[in-house]
């Protein structure tokens, strides 16, 4: 196997796709804590820990779950199913990644947000991947609370400390999280239950999971403009966030609509799961952008 092969697969290890996705929320977080344009080198050693710890937290994710990818079509080409990474290997990746990021967030940024990257690593590796995923349909739920460090530490890297803004914003992702994953669960069903992994979209009906999937994007979207009155967000941030939320929850009730009819779900399911994407998105541009543009609502 060539060098940048072998590189290529310990890149995959870390789901750069989940980093990416991470990172939309880290940046803007730091503008709004700031109300301004943050220090760069700031930014820019919250966003190397941040993405070694969020890296780390995927290539534990990897290893553990390494024999029920064998089993998915969808996770057939991880570097551990396909031999490019040994076991041992990934596993010492894996815990080598989390010792640079803990040390970088610590010295780079400050203490507290190496508490807190140590914290969203062990949620992801231990309280997701090992405890609740193969025990619960509800794992994406309580598990998705790994995915929702990110405004702490962007929050805490640029205020040293945590505040109501930034636990709204984390409870936003919180909400976000099972809209956004269980529509691709339906997707990937044959796949969950031929691995043992109770996805909600693998385990109960088209009808139960669309239900759900309509309540957590209201209450989604209920918690984005409670930006307005806790953390001060101006119009601009609350017209992003209310057209984009209608957008996206009129989705979220047409998949319902067609569970319901009995009709297909699945290409409506994956329009949700993407467009969950676009949503979130949107809002974290408009945290972005509400610290230049117009004036406070409340």
């Amino acid at each position: 196997m060539t060098a940048r092969r072998k590189l290529k697969a310990y890149v995959a290890l870390t789901k750069p796709r989940i980093i990416e996705l991470l990172l939309v929320a880290t940046v803007p977080t730091m503008f709004f804590a700031q109300q301004g344009v943050p220090d760069f080198w700031l930014v820019l050693n919250t966003l190397v820990g941040g993405t070694l710890a969020a890296g780390a937290a995927g290539a534990f994710n990897c290893y553990i779950d390494r024999n029920e990818d064998r089993l998915m079509r969808r996770t057939a080409k991880r570097p551990l199913v396909t031999g490019e990474v040994s076991d041992r290997e990934a596993l010492v990746f894996a815990w080598l990644l989390s010792a640079v990021a803990v040390a970088w967030l610590t010295l780079g940024v400050s203490v507290l947000c190496g508490v807190l990257g140590v914290v969203a690593i062990a949620l992801y590796a231990v309280f997701y991947s090992i405890i609740l995923k193969r025990r619960t349909a509800q794992n994406i739920v309580w598990g998705g609370i790994a995915g929702c460090m990110p405004v702490l530490i962007g929050w805490a890297a640029v205020r040293g400390t945590l505040e109501w803004p930034a636990f709204v914003l984390f409870a936003f992702i919180f909400l976000w999280t099972p809209p956004h994953y269980w529509p691709l669960s339906m997707k990937y069903a044959e796949d969950y239950s031929r691995a043992g992994v109770p996805m909600l979209g693998a385990v109960d009906t088209a009808r139960t999971v669309g239900a759900q999937v309509v309540l957590y994007a209201w209450a989604t979207v209920i918690c984005s403009l409670l930006l307005i009155p806790v953390g001060g967000a101006g119009w601009v941030y609350g017209i992003i966030a209310l057209l984009s939320g209608a957008w996206f929850t009129y989705h979220c009730h047409k998949l319902y609509g067609l569970a319901r009819a009995g009709r297909p779900t699945l290409k409506q399911a994956m329009y949700v799961f993407h467009g969950s994407i676009a949503y979130i998105t949107f809002v974290f541009v408009g945290v972005a952008l509400d610290p230049f543009l117009g004036g406070p609502i409340l």
